[in-house]
C-alpha cells in the first residue's frame, strides 16, 4: 500500500504517515528506489510528482546560472582576450610600418641621391615579399598551421628592420622591404582569419584590430619625423625593431606554434566548417568570384591609403610650402584611419555595413577636390585628416563581409589571397604615381587618388551582397 503524503496546516511541510520524511521537491527517502509494482497512484501522489519535477528542473536551471558555472568561463573569456591583445600588436607593428614611409621618403631620397620613380622601388619590393607571402599562405597553412606561420613572419620583419637599421647601400635597403613585406604578409592574413572566426563581437574586434593598426600608423610619423631631422636617420627602423621584437615574443608564448584549431578550441570555439570538394583548397579559392572582386576592391583601397599616406608629406612641402614639420600632416591622416575604425562602429551599425561604404566613399572623394583645388596648408592637412577618417572602417568592413560571403573552410586562404592582392596595390599605386610625378610633378597625386577611389566604389557594388 502506498504512503499518502499531507500537509501540515501549521508548517507548511509534507508529513509521511509511514514513517518516511518528505522533502521540499515531494521525494521521500524511501523514492529514491522505483515504486513498486501493483501499486496506484492516487491524486495527492500525483500532485506530489509533478512538484517533484518542477523542483528538479528549478534545481537544473539553478545549477546551470550557479556563480560557478559562470566563472568556468572566466578562464575562457581572459584567453581569448590574451589571443586578441596578441594579434593586436602585430597589427600595431604594421601600422608603424606603413606610417613611417611618409616622412622617411624625403630623407630616403635625400641620402641616397634618388628620384621618386627609384625611391618607389621600395613599395614594388615590399608588395613583391608580400605576393611571395600571401602564395605561401594559401600552401602553408595546413602544412604547418597557424602558429608556425605567425612566428615565422614575425621573425622576417626582426631580420628586415636589423637591415634597415643598419643604412646598407640602398640595393640592399630596398631588398629588406621585400623580406619585410614577406612577414608581413604572413601574419596579416593569419590574423584576419583568426579574428572573423570569433563568435563573440567579430564585428568589433575587427574594428578594433584595424583601429590598432590605424593606432600604430599614427605614432610611427612622430619618430619617423624626429629622426629624419637628425644626422642618424636610421635610427627610426631601430623603434620599429623594438616592436618587432616584442611582437615576436609575444605570438610565441601565447600561440606557442599551434593550428588554428588549436587555438581556437581553447577559446571554445569548436563549430568549425568543414569543406566536402575534393578538390584542391588553392583551386576552390581562385573558383570564388567574390575572392577576386573583393581583391580587386583592397588592391585599390590599400593603394589609395598607402599613397595618401606616403605621398602627401612631399605634396605639401613641394605645392603648399609646408616645412620639414610636414611629416605630422601624416600623422593626422593615419590618426583619422584609426578614429574612424573605432568611432564610425554605430555608425556602420544603424546604416548597414554595405551601405555605409558606399557613403564614405563619396564623401573622401569629395575631400579629394577640397585637397586638389584648395591652396591652402591648413585647409588641406584638415582634409586629409578627414579622409583617413572616412577610410577607416572600408577594410574591416571588406574583411567582414569575406567572412560572411566564403565558405569557412576557405577562408583563411582567401583573406591571404585578398590581403597579398591588396598590398600589391600598396606598391603598384604608389609607384605608378611617383612615375606621373617623375614626369608631370606631384600635383598629380590628387587626380590619381580620385580616380582610385572610383574604380575602388564601383568594384565594392559588384561585390556579393549575401552568402
Amino acid at each position: 500500500m502506498s504512503a499518502t503524503p499531507t500537509v501540515d496546516a501549521t508548517s507548511g511541510e509534507f508529513v509521511q504517515k509511514d514513517g518516511f520524511p518528505v522533502s521540499e521537491s515531494g521525494l521521500t527517502d524511501s523514492s529514491l528506489v522505483s515504486p513498486g509494482v501493483g501499486t496506484r497512484p492516487n491524486d495527492n501522489e500525483t500532485i506530489v510528482e509533478l512538484t517533484s519535477t518542477k523542483s528538479a528542473d528549478e534545481e537544473i536551471q539553478n545549477i546551470s546560472t550557479h556563480p560557478d558555472s559562470r566563472a568556468g568561463r572566466k578562464p575562457i573569456i581572459s584567453r581569448a582576450n590574451i589571443q586578441f591583445v596578441t594579434l593586436c600588436w602585430t597589427a600595431l607593428l604594421s601600422g608603424w610600418n606603413d606610417g613611417s614611409n611618409g616622412p622617411m621618403l624625403p630623407r630616403i631620397q635625400e641620402v641616397y641621391h634618388v628620384g621618386y620613380a627609384v625611391v618607389s622601388l621600395i613599395f614594388v619590393f615590399s608588395t613583391l615579399g608580400f605576393v611571395v607571402g600571401s602564395i605561401s599562405n594559401m600552401l602553408l597553412t595546413e602544412r604547418i598551421g597557424f602558429g608556425k606561420i605567425l612566428a615565422i613572419g614575425s621573425a622576417c620583419q626582426v631580420v628586415a628592420y636589423c637591415i634597415e637599421a643598419a643604412a646598407v647601400p640602398f640595393p640592399a635597403f630596398v631588398f629588406a622591404y621585400s623580406i619585410n613585406g614577406l612577414g608581413m604578409a604572413l601574419q596579416a592574413a593569419q590574423n584576419v582569419g583568426y579574428i572573423v572566426r570569433f563568435k563573440d563581437g567579430p564585428e568589433l574586434k575587427m574594428g578594433l584590430l584595424m583601429a590598432t593598426y590605424g593606432a600604430g600608423a599614427l605614432l610611427s610619423p612622430l619618430s619617423a619625423t624626429y629622426f629624419v631631422q637628425t644626422p642618424h636617420w636610421s635610427y627610426h627602423y631601430l623603434t620599429c625593431l623594438g616592436v618587432a621584437v616584442l611582437n615576436s615574443i609575444f605570438l610565441i608564448t601565447v600561440f606557442r606554434f599551434k593550428h588554428q584549431e588549436e587555438c581556437l578550441a581553447q577559446i571554445g570555439i569548436t563549430d568549425t566548417e568543414k569543406g566536402t570538394s575534393e578538390r584542391s583548397p588553392f583551386r576552390q579559392i581562385f573558383a570564388l568570384k567574390d575572392v577576386h572582386l573583393l581583391a580587386a576592391f583592397i588592391l585599390c583601397y590599400v593603394g589609395a591609403e598607402v599613397t595618401l599616406g606616403g605621398w602627401i608629406v612631399t605634396y605639401i612641402i613641394n605645392l603648399r610650402g609646408g616645412g620639414p614639420s610636414s611629416g605630422y600632416i601624416s600623422t593626422g591622416f593615419w590618426a583619422g584611419l584609426m578614429i574612424g575604425r573605432v568611432a564610425l562602429l554605430k555608425v556602420n551599425d544603424i546604416i548597414g555595413e554595405r551601405r555605409a561604404l558606399f557613403i564614405y566613399a563619396i564623401l573622401a572623394i569629395a575631400l579629394e577636390f577640397v585637397v586638389w583645388f584648395v591652396p591652402s596648408l591648413i585647409g588641406d592637412a584638415v582634409a586629409v585628416a578627414f579622409i583617413g577618417m572616412l577610410l577607416g572602417p572600408m577594410y574591416p568592413i571588406a574583411m567582414n563581409h569575406a567572412g560572411r560571403v566564403l565558405p569557412q573552410w576557405l577562408l583563411t586562404g582567401s583573406i591571404g589571397w585578398i590581403a597579398g592582392v591588396g598590398q600589391a596595390g600598396s606598391a603598384l599605386i604608389p609607384f605608378i604615381t611617383g612615375a606621373i610625378a617623375q614626369r608631370a610633378g606631384i600635383k598629380a597625386l590628387q587626380p590619381v587618388l580620385v580616380a582610385i577611389l572610383a574604380v575602388m566604389t564601383v568594384l565594392w557594388a559588384m561585390v556579393s551582397k549575401l552568402s
